[in-house]
């Protein structure tokens, strides 16, 4: 049995039982150990992407179908950051003294979702183009992965009959296989994903929109780039006195007069600086 691959109409309209038992969920209690010193200061989910801390592209994609008091945010590394800025937004489910991972987190919250079909994206997914092919005709019986084409080379993380794919950081997932999994830090593809694709039940969502992986300072800066349409981004708060050239500096940071900044993230204050080459 062949798992289905389908490239979406441009459509975002869902179906009605997606929208009427529906919750979502943000996955953001990964340690961010690439962006290293960046995620010393925050969790990676409150990196901040065009000046928009990363959760907040995340709650805003979810919104359009899922209700208030329908949404869920995972934390784990510098959680009280997370809990305190994500305030009533949403619900944080708080994963001590480890994280549990793509499915532990959902086993986690399995009394919260109460029997409700999940859309679930990660916090460091950069996905401008937001889930309106991803929820086009969503059935509610199978995994759905929102995910792009590779290089013939590369492996990815499927091998549909069109080529290697990747996923790139959302999904659908039914209550039935939703309420199977267990609060232990495990994954999604080992334990649900991987049965399903052998099964020929997992259903990909090949997109052509824009989706980078905010892992990596490389990425973490394309993505701001993307956002700013090329141009250096400067948060909030920060004083720059010297040149940039397609670079980020945080809010409150400092970039002083002597200073020439290319393709690099400055964070921190005045007095302690942190600086990631991104090149």
């Amino acid at each position: 049995m062949t798992p289905a691959t389908s490239t979406p109409a441009t459509s975002g309209t869902s179906s009605a039982k997606a929208r009427s038992n529906l919750a979502g969920v943000v996955l953001a209690a990964g340690l961010g150990t690439r962006l290293r010193p960046l995620t010393d200061l925050r969790p990676k989910a409150l990196c901040p992407v065009g000046g928009v801390p990363l959760v907040d592209l995340a709650l805003r994609r979810l919104a359009p179908y899922v209700g208030a008091g329908a949404v869920a945010v995972n934390a784990h590394h510098h959680a009280e950051l997370l809990v305190e800025h994500v305030g009533t937004r949403a619900y944080v489910s708080v994963e001590q003294p480890r994280p549990l991972g793509t499915a532990g987190a959902l086993g986690h919250l399995r009394h919260w979702l109460a029997g409700r079909d999940v859309l679930l994206t990660n916090a460091d997914a950069y996905l401008p183009d937001g889930l309106g092919e991803l929820m086009a005709g969503w059935d509610g019986e199978r995994c759905r992965l929102l995910v792009r084409h590779l290089p013939a080379e590369d492996r990815g993380d499927f091998q549909p009959p069109g080529g290697p794919v990747r996923y790139v950081g959302a999904c659908l997932l039914p209550w039935p296989l939703v309420s199977e999994l267990s609060a232990e830090p495990s994954g999604l593809y080992e334990v649900l994903w991987r049965r399903e694709w052998d099964a020929g039940r997992l259903e990909l969502v090949v997109t052509a929109g824009t989706a980078i992986d905010c892992g990596t300072p490389a990425d973490y800066l394309a993505a701001n780039l993307h956002a700013s349409g090329g141009r250096s981004v400067v948060g909030e708060g920060a004083v720059v006195e010297g040149p940039l050239e397609r670079s980020v500096v945080w809010d409150g940071a400092y970039v002083g007069p002597h200073e020439h900044l290319v393709e690099v993230v400055r964070a921190g204050t005045r007095g302690q600086p942190v600086t990631v080459d991104c090149r």
